[in-house]
């Protein structure tokens, strides 16, 4: 024999949501663009200038591109998006929308401007690419979770 045991919500107390915050991957789209057409000149090439290098204990020279960088920058943004799509609730269907609009300018950016032809923005717009999907993936799964048949 079981028991089901029914707690009211306590009065006042309102399930949190998260605020809404635009798609982070913008910040790296807007980096790129910026460093892309102000210091190299709208040349895809130079992604590959070192920011730093230093000598590791092996002997061994390793160097730190302008695109190495970006590009963990991208992958930490990537991770604070795929955070954010956990949420639920009416912003994180905007989010998600909003993260398909940059993921759609980081493709058209890539097939028609020549300083967007490079492995940098392709890795870049491919983590946008694993935003959506993820952030739609994560949210039909938890959607589902909420809703039970019987």
């Amino acid at each position: 024999m079981s028991e089901t045991v029914i707690v009211p919500p306590a009065r006042g107390m309102r399930r949190r949501r998260g605020s809404f915050i635009p798609p982070l991957l913008i910040v790296t789209f807007l980096i790129y663009n910026a460093m892309a057409f102000l210091m190299f000149g709208g040349k895809p090439d130079g992604w590959a200038g070192e920011v730093f290098h230093l000598t590791m204990v092996s002997g061994v020279l390793w160097q730190l591109s302008w695109g190495d960088l970006l590009l963990v920058l991208g992958l930490a943004c990537l991770f604070v998006e795929v955070i954010k799509s956990t949420n639920t609730g009416r912003s994180s269907i905007v989010e998600h929308m909003l993260s398909t609009a940059v993921f759609v300018i980081y493709l058209v950016e890539f097939l028609l401007v020549g300083a967007a032809a490079s492995s940098v923005f392709f890795l870049l717009m491919m983590m946008s690419l694993v935003d959506v999907v993820a952030g739609f993936s994560i949210s039909i799964t938890g959607a589902g979770r909420d809703v039970t048949m019987e």
